[in-house]
Order: C-alpha cells, then sequence, then structure tokens
C-alpha cells in the first residue's frame, strides 16, 4: 500500500492508494488518476488533489449552493474550468435554462468521463453547452449574460494567476445581468492567506460588494475558503429556502448558511472585516 501526498509547507494532505490509474501529461498540465484505499478515485493535476470521489460534494456544494441559492431567479450559468462535471451537476440541479462550463483542458474532461464521471450525466443535458477553450478569452469575447458565474479552477498559480486578477473579475462583472453573483474558489484558512486576501481585495475592487466564507472540503487543507462578488444588491446572507427544499445536497446545510461567513477572526481582521 502506498500513499500519495499533498504538501502545504510542513503539513500535508494525505490518501492511501491501491494504484495508479493513469498519468499523462497533457498541453496545459499533468494528469494523474489514483484508485484510493477508501475514497474511490482521486484526481491530481500538477501534483494538487482536485477531488477525491467519496468527498467531492464537500467542495462542490459549497462552490454551487450558495451564490444560487441568494440569487433571486438564476436562470443562466456560466462556469469557468470545472472540467470535472461536478460544479455542472450541482448547478443543474436548480431550474435553470443554460448553463455554459467552459473549460481550457479537454483531456481533464475526458480522463473524468471515462473513468469517473461524476457528472452523473450533467454534460449530457440539454441546457448543457459545452466548451472547450480559454475561459478568460470566452468572459471578454462573450455576447451572452449571465446571472451567476463560478469559477472552479485550480490554484492561483502558472496559468490560473490571471483567472484571481481584478481584471477578469471586472469583466466577469460585465457579462452579468442586472442582478448578479461570481463566487470563485479562494485556498485554505491557514496556508494560503496572502492568496485569499489578494482575491477577496480583487473581487472587492471590481465588483464593489465582495463576501467570504469558508467550508471543510475533504482532500483540501481545511477550512477551504471562497470570495463571492456581487451586482445589483444581491443579499447573499439570505437565500431562497423554499427553492432550497428541492436541491438534494449531503454537506451544505441551507438553513446553516449564514454561519459560513464567520471566519477565523485573523481573516476576518486582513480583509478589514473586524
Amino acid at each position: 500500500m502506498s500513499e500519495f501526498t499533498e504538501w502545504y509547507g510542513d503539513y500535508g494532505v494525505s490518501f492511501r492508494v491501491k494504484r495508479k490509474i493513469l498519468e499523462k501529461k497533457s498541453q496545459y498540465q499533468k494528469i494523474e488518476l489514483y484508485e484510493t484505499e477508501n475514497s474511490g478515485k482521486m484526481l491530481v493535476l500538477d501534483g494538487a488533489i482536485q477531488f477525491v470521489e467519496s468527498w467531492e460534494r464537500t467542495y462542490h456544494e459549497a462552490l454551487v449552493h450558495p451564490p444560487m441559492l441568494s440569487h433571486p431567479n438564476p436562470k443562466k450559468v456560466l462556469i469557468i474550468g470545472g472540467g470535472d462535471g461536478g460544479a455542472l451537476r450541482e448547478v443543474l440541479k436548480h431550474p435553470v435554462e443554460k448553463a455554459v462550463m467552459v473549460e481550457i483542458d479537454k483531456e481533464v474532461v475526458e480522463t473524468v468521463r471515462e473513468h469517473v464521471p461524476i457528472d452523473e450525466g450533467a454534460f449530457e443535458d440539454p441546457r448543457t453547452e459545452l466548451i472547450i477553450g480559454d475561459g478568460i478569452r470566452y468572459v471578454k469575447e462573450t455576447g451572452e449574460r449571465f446571472d451567476v458565474i463560478i469559477i472552479d479552477s485550480t490554484d492561483p498559480v502558472g496559468p490560473a494567476i490571471s483567472l484571481f486578477s481584478v481584471d477578469f473579475y471586472s469583466s466577469c462583472r460585465d457579462i452579468l445581468n442586472e442582478k448578479g453573483i461570481v463566487i470563485t474558489q479562494a485556498g485554505g484558512s491557514y496556508f494560503h492567506v496572502d492568496e485569499f486576501v489578494k482575491a477577496y481585495n480583487n473581487m472587492k475592487e471590481a465588483m464593489g460588494e465582495a463576501y467570504a466564507f469558508g467550508f471543510v472540503v475533504i482532500g483540501y487543507a481545511p477550512p477551504w475558503n471562497f470570495v463571492v462578488g456581487i451586482k445589483g444588491g444581491v443579499d447573499f446572507e439570505k437565500i431562497d429556502l423554499n427553492r432550497a427544499k428541492s436541491i438534494d445536497t449531503r454537506y451544505y446545510d441551507p438553513e446553516r448558511h449564514i454561519s459560513m461567513l464567520y471566519l477565523p477572526r485573523f481573516l476576518r481582521e486582513k480583509i478589514g472585516l473586524i
């Protein structure tokens, strides 16, 4: 029995693995897929754990349902990244009319769909439009408008750095409808402090109003942070509990939505909330 560990300095998140299913290099990154001892299959990109099959909902539910349920009428949704299909699956639990997903690396999509299809048929849903391409370019060039934009990217290193910039968040704001929400993952509370603070500040500068919350995600260094940008006065602290009753969740609790906003004190201090 071997192990795979993702290190955050001298702290690690580790899983025992039975075998490596595949390893390949795409145009953009190294792709690895493992079978863990007790948690199903695990996708790793450039050495960073993306999801663990038994626990991926801890991430995808937290990324998708808070913005979808706080928006008054989310009909059109854009997902940047999210090649594994988990975010798309959760979006389609809502009565949306269209979900556009722009993923730059088709080999991620193909690998997950072949070996561990967590999308559960979401890619075949008639409301889905899958575009293999550059999300930054799409946002700058599209003529479409959206209610919710979900940025399901890798960590802010290498090519993904631009997805955390003021310029990109401003471009997202431009393609939102009058009332809109942008959400992005923003690293761990204790091991990505600088990255989180920068993402929050950039989002607030671009959007004018921002929130941040944390959620325990198994497979990442918990708790994991998310940053939300608001357009048109949407109240992120309130969600549609009636609509929430029709959404099947395992980890995200709509009735305790507000509790996610209570980040550790030192983080709230760093982003000027106290």
